[in-house]
């Protein structure tokens, strides 16, 4: 139940905004509809497929700025990844990853990160299905994941916190590993959670 919960990101993303977990705000485009943005939302915007995972149909060009490129986005997921879009606020930060193991009683890991040392400044630092897939550009661009350094005092554990209640929220069972984004002033929001 937990793995179909988080497999719908529009429907995770409710379920955890209702808890007052911090997600970005977002918006879904059904296959054959056109992206109509309510005020809440402003660019720059990154384009998700609704149900695909690993990084299916991201790329750099999924994060956009104006409103033809959205609507050329969200086209593209439909035409090409053929599913729903999720056109979601889009965070600079950093890239964190936590793993949450357990059933009733759960065990958080670490908070891990991954790092684009060599990553040109007018390109996002996003998990793309060329950062996830291919060895070949992840050692042009310098892509590590290791162990989060620098965190702030406390920081770790409130991560933490909140990977083991979003975990939770959507009833994941064995394993799952919770996406998140730290922005320039600290605040932390979950991108995803991944059964």
């Amino acid at each position: 139940r937990g793995m179909l919960l988080a497999r719908d990101k529009a429907l995770s993303k409710q379920l955890l905004q209702y808890h007052r977990l911090p997600v970005p705000d977002f918006l879904m485009v059904t296959r054959g509809r056109k992206p109509r943005l309510p005020k809440r939302l402003s660019f720059p915007l990154i384009v998700k497929s609704l149900t695909q995972e690993a990084s299916i149909g991201i790329s750099q060009a999924s994060v956009v700025d104006d409103e033809s490129r959205l609507r050329e986005r969200v086209q593209f997921i439909h035409d090409s990844v053929m599913t729903d879009a999720i056109v979601e606020q889009y965070i600079e930060g950093r890239e964190l990853y936590c793993g949450v193991l357990g059933n009733q009683r759960v065990q958080v890991m670490r908070v891990w990160e991954m790092t684009f040392e060599k990553m040109p400044d007018d390109q996002h630092r996003i998990a793309t299905e060329g950062v996830k897939w291919s060895a070949k550009y992840q050692k042009k661009m310098g892509i590590d994941t290791a162990e989060a350094k620098d965190l702030p005092p406390g920081l770790a554990e409130r991560i933490q916190h909140i990977s083991k209640r979003t975990y939770k929220v959507l009833q994941l069972s064995g394993y799952g590993r919770i996406d998140l984004r730290l922005d320039a002033t600290g605040g932390v929001h979950v991108l995803e959670a991944n059964p």
